[in-house]
């Protein structure tokens, strides 16, 4: 009996695993096959009025880690090309000393971006907090979407279902770590499935407040 009922036991925990494993590894390839024709180099990327730079994090000092850095300074590129008008930075308040957006803005000014051509989500506290307020609350319809790999087929595909139209250009100035690699990536597989969650079950409401047009609403969202 005792037997019996570890066998039937053993078999429920490798069925249970092999589902989790697939509700993880599913949504990412989903994504991944998704984002496949829409991330570009920032030389190929096509013209749009606005980029959305994701935010990703502060040091001790506040000021950008790496892998914001190079968020930054590829959509830097991407004005200096003409490829975008406007950079809307995204992220979250750190503490009151310390706000993401900020930082960012204050890191784009230093490329020589003008402070004129930066606006700031100050709610931008999830992917797709950014996406769904870039839509509601800045009038954008069309967007190109600046972060690293890891990210792009999970930001490309939550900012598509709420109905913007985006396309990626991949960060990738610096080379990271290959361990920093790997755990970005596992993140990435937990992240994706919540995301999915987000677009097709709970559909929260992240904080909105008045509206604030990056654009005139009679300009065209997208470039000429």
């Amino acid at each position: 009996m005792l037997k019996q009922l570890w066998k039937f036991l053993r078999a429920l925990l490798m069925t249970l695993a092999a589902v989790g494993l697939l509700a993880l590894i599913v949504p990412r390839l989903v994504t991944t096959i998704h984002s496949m024709s829409h991330i570009h180099s920032v030389e190929n990327a096509p013209a749009e009025r606005a980029a959305i730079v994701f935010g990703a994090g502060l040091n001790r000092s506040g000021r950008p880690t790496p892998i914001l850095r190079d968020r930054v300074e590829t959509a830097a590129q991407l004005f200096f090309l003409g490829k975008v008008e406007k950079l809307l930075m995204s992220g979250g308040e750190w503490s009151h000393a310390h706000s993401e957006p900020e930082s960012m803005r204050e890191y784009a000014i230093s490329l020589g971006v003008p402070a004129e051509a930066i606006v700031l989500d100050l709610a931008g506290h999830r992917t797709y907090d950014t996406c769904y307020r870039a839509k509601a609350v800045f009038g954008l319809n069309s967007v190109l979407l600046v972060t690293q790999g890891f990210h792009l087929p999970r930001a490309l595909f939550v900012c598509n279902a709420l109905g913007l139209k985006a396309e990626g250009v991949q960060a990738a100035n610096r080379r990271y770590q290959p361990l920093m690699s790997f755990i970005w990536n596992v993140r990435e597989q937990f992240a994706t499935l919540a995301a999915l969650v987000d677009v097709y079950v709970s559909r929260p409401l992240p904080v909105l407040g008045e509206p604030q047009p990056i654009f005139s609403m009679r300009s065209p969202n997208r470039a000429a």
